[in-house]
C-alpha cells in the first residue's frame, strides 16, 4: 500500500497536533494542516502552526512552510513538505477529503462530522468516537495516553495541567486582564519564581514557579482574562524546548494507529 496515495487534512497545527504531523509525515503520509490567522500555539518552537507566522519552521528535520496556494500546498506536502494553510473553513480544492484530523484541542462538541472525510479522527475531549467521528485519541496523561477509543469518549478535561517536574497548574501563565501581551524572556530562558517575564497591556505576567520557559504565546496576541499564554518547565531542560514531548508523541502514535486500522479495513 502506498501511503503517498492518502492525503490527511489536519485541522489545527500545535503542538500535540504536530506529534501526529511527525509521525504521519515519517509513515510517508501527505499532510495538510489548516490554522487560524493568529494561531494559539503557546509551545511555539514544535509546533507546525509557527509556519503561519514565521513562514516557514523545522523541527527534528520536519519542514513546515505556509501556503496562500491549495494547489501548491498539495504538491508540496506530496513532497514530504508539511503545508500549513491559513483558514477554518476545509477548501473545496481539498475535498472530498480522504483522512482528517480534528487536532484543535477544542475540549467541547465542536462542527467535526463523520461525513467530512473518509476517516474522520478527532484528539481528546468534546467529540464522541462513533457519533462526531469515526475514532478519538486520548489525550489526558496517565495510562491511556494515546489509546484509541472506536466507541465514545475520551476522558474529560479536569482542568488542571498534567504534573511536570512536580508542578501542574503553577507551570501555566494565564492572562488577567486583557490586551496585548508583550514578552520580556523568550522560549528556552530559565526565569525564577515571581519574575515579571511579560505583560498584558499594562499588568505584569510573573512566573509562578522556577524553571526553563517551553512556551510562550505569539507576541501581540490580543489576551482574554484565562487565557493561556505559557508554560515554564520546572525540569529545566533547554532542549526539550525544541523536541517533541513524550505526550505528542504517543498521541500522534494512536493517530497513526487509527489511520492504518482504517485503511487496513479497506483492503
Amino acid at each position: 500500500m502506498l501511503f503517498a496515495d492518502h492525503n490527511v487534512l489536519m485541522r489545527g497545527g500545535g503542538d500535540l497536533a504536530t506529534g501526529a504531523v511527525y509521525r504521519l509525515n515519517r509513515a510517508g503520509f501527505p499532510v495538510v494542516v489548516l490554522e487560524l490567522a493568529v494561531p494559539l500555539t503557546v509551545r511555539r518552537t514544535v509546533a507546525v502552526s509557527t509556519a503561519v507566522t514565521e513562514g516557514e519552521i523545522e523541527i527534528e528535520q520536519l519542514t513546515a512552510r505556509r501556503f496562500d496556494d491549495v494547489a501548491e500546498a498539495l504538491t508540496a506536502a506530496a513532497a514530504g513538505t508539511i503545508a500549513v494553510l491559513v483558514g477554518e473553513d476545509i477548501p473545496d480544492e481539498l475535498r472530498p477529503v480522504d483522512i482528517l484530523v480534528d487536532a484543535r484541542m477544542l475540549k467541547r462538541r465542536a462542527d467535526t462530522t463523520m461525513d467530512q472525510a473518509g476517516l474522520v479522527v478527532a484528539l481528546g475531549p468534546g467529540p464522541t468516537a462513533g457519533v462526531d467521528c469515526h475514532a478519538v485519541v486520548e489525550t489526558m496523561r496517565g495510562h491511556d495516553l494515546g489509546r484509541v477509543v472506536w466507541e465514545g469518549e475520551a476522558t474529560p478535561t479536569t482542568g488542571v495541567p498534567g504534573r511536570l517536574g512536580g508542578e501542574d497548574e503553577l507551570r501555566v501563565l494565564r492572562a488577567e486582564t486583557e490586551g496585548p501581551v508583550t514578552w520580556q524572556v523568550k522560549i528556552g530562558d530559565h526565569v525564577v519564581r515571581e519574575q515579571v517575564i511579560g505583560t498584558v497591556e499594562d499588568t505584569p505576567v510573573r512566573a509562578l514557579t522556577s524553571g526553563v520557559v517551553r512556551g510562550l504565546i505569539v507576541a501581540g496576541f490580543p489576551a482574554v482574562p484565562g487565557l493561556k499564554l505559557g508554560d515554564v518547565d520546572p525540569r529545566a531542560d533547554r532542549d526539550a524546548c525544541h523536541r517533541i514531548s513524550d505526550k505528542a508523541l504517543a498521541v500522534g502514535g494512536g493517530v497513526l494507529e487509527a489511520v492504518l486500522t482504517h485503511l487496513n479495513r479497506r483492503t
